[in-house]
């Protein structure tokens, strides 16, 4: 059985791909296994011993930082931006499935912000809650920074399934009597749930890691990302380590959770 001879760029592909995934992984190896110092381990290489000893350290109280309650407020305000973004992103893939006056100008301005410098919408954020006498919070104006991030993504994405979306199935279901509500939740609903779990995780993803947007309109209180920089600049032992270990362990749960969900929605919906 003869095989394809691999030609020059087969390999110029896979020497470049091996680069970016050692680039992607690499710095986090290293976080992971300096996570794991001794009691009386450093911040730098060689380790001094191998433990647990700076995971329990995170589940106890610290001069600096406040890992709990700055992974809660960014939990919540992850799920916050998520439901948000996939409801208006389904709306607005809807809406833009009929011609409408002013719908290129309405689809580029719910675009611009992704070409606005982050931190430029932040500081304009946290500057107009300051003249409208308002105090800028995480759940509030930093909840409305971050959906300039997410909803432009969401909508796109939105956009491009109904691109290819046959509308013959929706004539389908009209010439069998069913409504225009129920032709929605029975036919278009359950044939998008993948793409609005994909846009659900885009939208958690996002705003659980976004630094920039957060930066002048988080308020009083961090976020995790906003956390972990400030400790940066004044936690000197490996426990900055294991708190980047235990948060990169939790993204990927969210990923496989999702990727699962996806899985199982499009299993029923090929046994349906």
């Amino acid at each position: 059985m003869s095989h394809e001879k691999r030609t020059l760029e087969f390999y110029v592909l896979a020497l470049f791909f091996a680069l970016f995934v050692l680039f992607l992984y690499g710095p986090l190896s290293a976080i992971l296994i300096l996570s794991f110092q001794g009691p009386n381990g450093g911040l730098t290489f060689p380790l001094n011993g191998v433990s647990f000893h700076w995971f329990a350290n995170l589940f106890e109280k610290q001069a600096v930082g406040d890992f709990g309650g700055s992974f809660r407020r960014s939990f919540v305000l992850g799920l916050m931006v998520m439901v948000v973004t996939v409801v208006v992103s389904l709306l607005a893939g809807l809406a833009f499935r009929q011609k409408f006056i002013g719908a290129t100008p309405l689809f580029y301005l719910s675009v611009a912000s992704l070409v606005v410098p982050s931190i430029i919408i932040s500081l304009g954020i946290g500057v107009v809650f300051q003249q409208l006498g308002l105090k800028p919070a995480w759940y509030s104006s930093a909840f409305g920074a971050h959906l300039t991030w997410t909803l432009p993504f969401g909508v796109l994405i939105m956009f491009a399934v109904f691109n290819r979306f046959s509308p013959s199935y929706e004539e389908a279901a009209r010439d069998l009597g069913a409504s225009s509500w129920q032709t929605f939740a029975h036919v278009v609903l359950p044939m998008i749930a993948p793409s609005l779990i994909g846009v659900g995780l885009f939208g958690f993803t996002l705003s659980y890691d976004e630094f920039a947007r957060t930066l002048m309109a988080a308020g009083t209180y961090n976020t995790l990302p906003l956390e972990i920089y400030g400790m940066t600049t004044n936690v000197t032992t490996p426990v900055l380590y294991a708190l980047g270990t235990v948060t990169t362990l939790f993204s990927f749960l969210v990923i496989a959770g999702t990727l699962g969900a996806i899985v199982y929605v499009g299993r029923r919906r090929a046994r349906s």
